[in-house]
């Protein structure tokens, strides 16, 4: 019947629709992710998966699948941050997917003396609250440190202050580069290991965590 053939155009027209908008949705918006580790404990668990706002900083070939588009810099760019939770291809390799948090940028010293952060000679202040404990029962020292624009989070140092990254050198960061830190300081591999994080390297800004994997349930929260 005519009637049945236009229902099932219409059908089949709305299926490709919706498929369109949600491809163009995770190229152009937003990207789930997956957290492989606990490098950034507490804010984000192995396990968690969030989206990622990929207009927040603008776009770069990263922004793309396989990035697939070969172009250079950043188009419609926007400013980066301090203390934004920042997903980007790890340098140098550039094939990896990290998230850190942002705590240097471009044109700034960051130094860790003593498992305190420094920025421009100035140490940014933290606060000692109770500890963590961990999914193995494990009690983690907890800091909640505030950075010179008012940005607050909670860090761990499962180490104390004598971790193997606790004391490192003054970077001087280039312009275009930002220096990103894990949360849990003590076991994450960050710019103190492999360096700055170029621009054009940025995927996106963290925008909701809606699983938890410590918890196993779902969920829906914006972490500090």
């Amino acid at each position: 019947m005519v009637w049945r053939d236009w229902l099932i155009g219409l059908i089949v027209v709305f299926a490709i629709l919706v498929f369109l908008f949600i491809v163009s949705s995770r190229i152009l918006f937003w990207e789930p992710f997956v957290s492989p580790s606990g490098s950034s404990l507490p804010s984000i668990t192995a396990g968690d998966r969030y989206f990622v706002s990929k207009f927040a900083y603008g776009y770069s070939r990263y922004s793309f699948p396989f990035a697939i588009v070969p172009f250079e810099g950043r188009i419609w760019e926007s400013p980066v941050e301090r203390g934004d939770l920042a997903v980007f291809r790890k340098p140098p390799e550039n094939e990896i997917d990290y998230i850190k948090r942002i705590v240097g940028l471009p044109g700034e010293r960051i130094q860790v003396l003593e498992g305190i952060l420094h920025i421009n000679g100035e140490a940014v202040e933290r606060e000692r609250i109770e500890d963590f404990t961990s999914d193995y029962g494990r009690k983690i020292i907890q800091y909640i440190e505030t950075l010179p624009n008012g940005h607050r989070y909670k860090i761990l140092e499962a180490h104390g202050d004598e971790g193997v990254s606790d004391n490192t050198v003054e970077f001087t960061l280039p312009e275009g580069h930002y220096f990103a830190m894990g949360d849990n300081r003590d076991n994450s591999a960050d710019s103190r290991v492999f360096g700055f994080v170029p621009k054009d390297n940025l995927i996106g800004k963290l925008s909701v965590v809606f699983w938890s994997g410590s918890e196993s349930r779902l969920t829906w929260s914006t972490p500090d």
